[in-house]
């Protein structure tokens, strides 16, 4: 069987860089980070007391007020995202076939808002179960592709993937494979996340995962630095059309590029720390080369995992080194969680974005924050320190890594 040709047709983005594509790209590449002071909640007494947040949001300048109320608001991002996505692809849904569009969605935690809401309502209730209907509505993580199906009578193929920060890299996979095998057409895919949250921020607190960098916010994600005490929490989503080729040439749609290949693959190490020699990601990056087919000195530029963690910073450009070998030191390579810190289920699907608008502009965003480079990460590496770099970009690849030892990567290319 002779498989179909993808390419991505539109893309939308909400993130604490910008409330849409231009103004989070345009961000990026001046090197401007997106942390700040917590305000969904009082953190004062929280070891960690910023993150990245998504700036000068108003839900009633998208939902009415019955809507918010019954939308978790990683709900909200993902249905803003996907409105920006189909406007941009210029899809007619009038004249679709709309069951041959689907949804696949991911998040790794889906409605936290909502859960700490209502298990703060039981508690302050003396324990009396009053509970609101749209509890587990709102809450669950399969919800929002739900939300984004019915809003446009999207009939294809509709699921969620969890996989932690895999979630939405595993979603446009899957969203990849459907259309090459030839049952979709379209797919509106990503991923969003809205976990600043107490019982998020303190939960990965407790877990020493994240930076308590509080005297200076801005410049505590700093991936590869000696320096990092962990990653950034943020929050926001991410939405890329997907579309099979000959439907997408038939009918006049702006091609952003081809999506060539996604692999997959799993540590079988540890619960969240990455296998030391980095044998998942290895694995993860050869497997889609092997399915894009092609080589790894096709590639020209990586957007890492480099969630600024001890462990995983060391890890991943050792397997950067074993994939590409020679050609490690001709790839530019970045870590946009820098800047936009990281969105857990969602950062594949704005990483996918960075890698897709890295090719249309030949443009590679920095990784910022760099001041002392770890002695146990390779020197010699283009990991795209301090300013963004200019060059052909003919392929990009995008990691990402979850708890669980989940892995996936996928493969964009020119057109």
């Amino acid at each position: 069987m002779e498989l179909k040709r993808v390419v991505v047709t539109g893309l939308g983005a909400i993130t604490p860089l910008g409330n849409n594509v231009e103004e989070t790209w345009n961000n990026l590449l001046k090197g401007v980070s997106g942390a700040g002071s917590i305000t969904r909640f009082d953190a004062s007494h929280f070891k960690t007391q910023f993150a990245c947040e998504v700036k000068n949001y108003k839900p009633e300048e998208h939902f009415t007020k019955k809507e918010a109320k019954r939308l978790d608001l990683y709900a909200q991002f993902a249905l803003i995202a996907s409105k920006q996505a189909l406007e941009d692809s210029n899809l007619d849904l009038e004249k679709e076939d709309l069951d041959k569009i689907g949804v696949i969605w991911g998040s790794g935690i889906g409605g936290i808002h909502t859960f700490m809401q209502e298990a703060k309502g039981y508690v302050n209730n003396n324990l009396i179960p009053r509970f609101s209907p749209f509890f587990i509505p709102k809450m669950i993580s399969d919800i929002a592709a739900g939300h984004i199906s019915m809003k446009y009578n999207l009939r294809g193929p509709n699921f969620t993937t969890v996989s932690a920060c895999a979630s939405s890299t595993n979603a446009i996979i899957d969203a990849f494979n459907y259309i090459r095998l030839g049952k979709a057409n379209v797919f509106v895919t990503g991923g969003s996340e809205a976990s600043v949250a107490e019982a998020g921020v303190g939960g990965f607190n407790s877990m020493k995962a994240i930076s308590t960098r509080n005297d200076d916010p801005k410049t505590a994600s700093r991936p590869f630095d000696v320096d990092r005490d962990g990653f950034v929490m943020a929050e926001g989503g991410a939405a890329i059309i997907l579309e099979e080729y000959e439907h997408a040439i038939n009918r006049g749609a702006t091609i952003y590029a081809e999506l060539a290949g996604g692999g997959m693959s799993a540590d079988a190490y540890h619960l969240t720390a990455p296998h030391p020699e980095g044998k998942g990601a290895i694995r993860v990056m050869e497997n889609a080369l092997e399915d894009a087919n092609m080589k790894p000195e096709d590639i020209d530029y990586i957007n890492v995992h480099g969630t600024s963690t001890g462990l995983g910073d060391i890890a991943e450009p050792i397997a950067v080194k074993a994939v590409f070998g020679e050609h490690a030191y001709k790839l530019n390579i970045s870590s946009t969680k820098s800047m936009t810190g990281h969105l857990l289920g969602a950062a594949g699907a704005i990483e996918a974005t960075v890698a897709i608008l890295s090719i249309k502009y030949d443009a590679i965003p920095p990784t910022i924050n760099q001041f002392n480079l770890d002695p146990k990460i390779d020197s010699e590496l283009n990991m795209t320190f301090g300013k963004a770099q200019y060059r052909e970009v003919k392929a990009s690849l995008s990691n990402t890594f979850g708890f669980g030892g989940h892995n996936a990567s996928v493969i964009f290319k020119k057109i």
